[in-house]
């Protein structure tokens, strides 16, 4: 079984996912299925067969949220030290181009979200900071073209 890694954070977020299914999205779907079988013929009930699609969904998340996190390594970013980038580090860049600074902490795939500046570790950029330390500069080739990007900080949070 393949090993995911994951921050405590990420993990925990999985839990809480894991946890709406089971006590709100499940108990929910389940009412509405008794209440479309209470209308009569199944075969033509467009509630109760959308209400069976949203069940099947959320068993199957289930399924596969629980399968993720029993194939988790967890680990501890706030034990992590040193001045190379590596998993669940927080990378200060510039844009060599533009001059735009972002900050993105290198997380697994599952808990990866741009918006909050938490980059999967199997992303472009990511593999290519990946081994680099302050001051190096980086080319990654983006979908808008090759961005090149100096390393301000690295930092373990």
């Amino acid at each position: 079984m393949e090993r995911i890694p994951m921050t405590g954070d990420g993990y925990r977020a999985l839990e809480e996912e894991i946890n709406h299914l089971k006590t709100v999205e499940r108990p929910t779907v389940i009412r509405m299925i008794e209440e479309a079988r209470a209308h009569g013929d199944l075969s033509e009930n467009a509630e109760y067969h959308a209400a069976k699609e949203r069940q099947a969904f959320i068993e199957g998340r289930v399924v596969e949220l629980e399968d993720k996190l029993s194939r988790a390594d967890i680990i501890d970013v706030s034990k992590l030290s040193g001045t190379t980038v590596k998993f669940g580090a927080t990378v200060t860049l510039v844009d060599e181009d533009t001059e735009a600074k972002v900050k993105y902490q290198l997380v697994g795939d599952l808990e990866a979200n741009a918006k909050k500046g938490r980059i999967s570790i199997s992303s472009p950029i990511a593999r290519a900071l990946i081994g680099r330390s302050k001051g190096d500069t980086v080319e990654v080739a983006a979908p808008g073209g090759a961005r090149s990007y100096e390393i301000l900080k690295v930092e373990f949070r």
